[in-house]
């Protein structure tokens, strides 16, 4: 199978924990979402990615709803989108995504974490051309579903790959076509199962399994501060 597809099913395997953390997570996103361009998800398409993905991950109806109806609070925080990147020990890079209503408490803990665990926080664009920022979309291959013709109507969307591996369907696109691929799936009444915007290495590297350990060590940490949301590796 091809990189893309192999790195989101390695990204599934060990990210975010138990869901006392991950729905924190998922709920701040739905949160943003809402502020940032209504509540009403079907005329925010940022709002309606944000609830499909928590459905994908299990999160609870009432969690969803509250989490969107914390948008209009009026003590809600203000929270904001930052990204840091850094380095961990054998060469492993690392890009920091994070949602946070207080900057400087974020900033000071990544940094802690990762000087206590060997790494350190490099200048933010200094991994630029190190990873490459793709739109992904997960769906299940349905019953008469044609992948070659469905590759054919999805290229004026996008489309750069599409895969396949037991009945889940992949398809990657360049992160600038996130919203026109989204809406040609839709506009195939694809059920879609999962929407992210995800950073790939371009040139992963191979650790021994003691030098892996190290790195679950620094991932684990970072994951469990509450404002990182993702964490991307150069990692094969």
């Amino acid at each position: 199978m091809g990189r893309a597809f192999e790195y989101r099913k390695a990204s599934k395997l060990k990210r975010w924990g138990a869901m006392s953390k991950l729905f924190p997570k998922l709920g701040k996103v739905i949160t943003m979402a809402a502020k940032e361009g209504g509540m009403d998800p079907d005329l925010n398409p940022k709002l309606r990615t944000a609830i499909l993905n928590a459905k994908a991950e299990n999160m609870p109806k009432d969690n969803i709803e509250a989490a969107i109806k914390r948008a209009a609070a009026k003590d809600s925080a203000d929270m904001k989108e930052v990204n840091f990147e850094g380095k961990a020990p054998h060469g492993v890079l690392l890009f920091i995504e994070c949602a946070t209503d207080n900057n400087t408490r974020t900033v000071a803990n990544v940094k802690s974490i990762l000087n206590k665990n060997g790494g350190e926080m490099l200048t933010n664009g200094s991994l630029e051309f190190m990873f490459s920022r793709k739109a992904l979309f997960e769906f299940e291959l349905k019953e008469g579903m044609d992948l070659e013709e469905l590759e054919l109507e999805l290229i004026d969307a996008g489309l750069e790959e599409i895969e396949e591996e037991d009945g889940l369907v992949l398809v990657t696109a360049d992160f600038t076509s996130f919203g026109t691929m989204n809406e040609a799936l839709e506009g195939m009444d694809v059920e879609i199962k999962k929407a992210t915007l995800e950073r790939i290495a371009n040139t992963p590297i191979e650790i021994t399994e003691e030098q892996q350990a190290d790195i679950d060590k620094i991932l684990e940490r970072l994951e469990d501060d509450e404002d990182v949301q993702k964490v991307y590796t150069n990692l094969a």
